[in-house]
């Protein structure tokens, strides 16, 4: 009988890094400071708001020890409404390996303050991390846990491969932090990010990403706005949108045995992502990123979320992280 082939020896099927995890423990958080923070939407009059915290985590087991796509955790000061303390929440690391400052020291996240209703009293609802960490100020102390994450990752040779990235909101961190590798690994394939808001301003990162783009022609920054029309984008779209408007250019990518897809961002939008790849890519090329069972429609427009993903399986090939 033959040995069965590894995800090595299987073309497009990528060899993940071997990372840190769990170095810091819920708890023992290990105290950082604040050394940055400021908004990254593409204008102060955005929808919401979005801030880019920067973090020291110099002289603790977290420096120099993650990689891009990874988490950490924040544990928020105070407690409950049964008195207990708050637990962390996971937050996605939006520095390249490097880190902000390039030796590992500066970590950061992309955080979206919380604030909505109770649905029962109508009262207002702030939602406890996020507007923690929005509030914190430079030089102020945040206790932190991590790295956490294996498979949301580049590559371990990242050359190897070309990528697509679809991000929505608060969805880009890891990809801007991934990007950054990319281009201090001197990165010479083809990479395509696809970013969806609502509207225009609350594009996050949007003048860096487009220098990005300028400097290196391996790199492609397409965006999807779902609310309001622009100059390039004659009607409003989403990112699944995006991808079937620019077949003609995505499809020769996408069709290639190199290319990896990356989805993050709001649950709910691999659906339609998942729909578009099937329509939009020829029948040879579909089993690239997605596993179909016998009983699911044909129609694509007949799927349904709660099939993901035990009748309908990306593979290997697709990397995702929903919240």
């Amino acid at each position: 009988m033959s040995t069965p082939a590894t995800s090595a020896e299987i073309p497009g099927i990528p060899v993940m890094p071997e990372v840190n995890q769990h170095l810091v423990s819920p708890a023992e958080p290990v105290s950082a400071r604040v050394v940055a923070t400021r908004l990254c939407t593409a204008s102060r009059k955005a929808a919401g708001f979005v801030r880019h915290v920067e973090i020291d985590v110099s002289g603790t087991p977290l420096e120099g020890a993650w990689r891009a796509g990874q988490s950490f955790g924040v544990v928020p000061p105070g407690t409950d409404a049964k008195g207990k303390p708050h637990k962390l929440r996971l937050y996605s690391i939006a520095s390249p390996t490097r880190g902000e400052d390039g030796s590992g020291k500066i970590l950061a996240t992309t955080v979206k303050r919380s604030i909505d209703e109770h649905w029962d009293d109508h009262r207002l609802f702030l939602g406890v991390c996020s507007n923690y960490l929005c509030d914190l100020q430079e030089g102020d102390t945040v206790h932190l846990t991590g790295p956490a994450g294996k498979r949301f990752l580049v590559p371990q040779n990242p050359g190897d491969h070309d990528y697509v990235f679809i991000a929505t909101g608060t969805g880009i961190a890891p990809f801007r932090g991934m990007i950054g590798d990319l281009a201090a690994a001197g990165y010479t394939g083809n990479a395509t990010l696809i970013m969806g808001t609502p509207y225009r301003t609350d594009l996050l990162y949007d003048a860096e990403l487009r220098t990005m783009e300028r400097e290196h022609e391996w790199f492609t920054y397409r965006t999807a706005i779902s609310r309001e029309t622009t100059a390039d984008q004659p009607r409003p779209m989403y990112v699944q949108d995006r991808l079937e408007a620019d077949a003609e250019q995505l499809v020769p990518l996408l069709t290639s045995e190199r290319t990896l897809i990356y989805i993050c961002g709001i649950a709910g939008m691999e659906l339609g992502i998942l729909r578009a790849l099937w329509t939009m890519l020829p029948p040879h090329a579909r089993g690239q990123y997605l596993s179909i069972a016998e009983d699911v429609p044909a129609d694509p427009a007949l799927w349904d979320r709660r099939m993901i993903p035990r009748q309908i399986k990306p593979t290997k090939r697709v990397m995702m992280e929903v919240y």
